[in-house]
């Protein structure tokens, strides 16, 4: 059960990271050096780390005795 909350945490956070992410490196990228394109690196590094920390930190373990 915890490790179905934290999969379902996971993969929510690592889509709506890597969505954002996606559109402000075009947006950077269109701003300042008139080129549409996506840093698909970046964006793919920092919504896998967010997406390991957030729900293992964000969703409670429960009563451990």
């Amino acid at each position: 059960m915890y490790f179905k909350k934290i999969l379902t945490g996971f993969i929510t956070v690592f889509t709506a990271t890597l969505i954002t992410c996606a559109v402000v490196t075009l947006l950077w990228n269109l701003s300042v050096h008139g080129q549409k394109t996506v840093d698909w690196k970046t964006s793919f590094r920092i919504a896998l780390a967010m997406g390991i920390i957030i729900p293992w930190v964000a969703i409670p373990r429960g009563k451990h005795n």
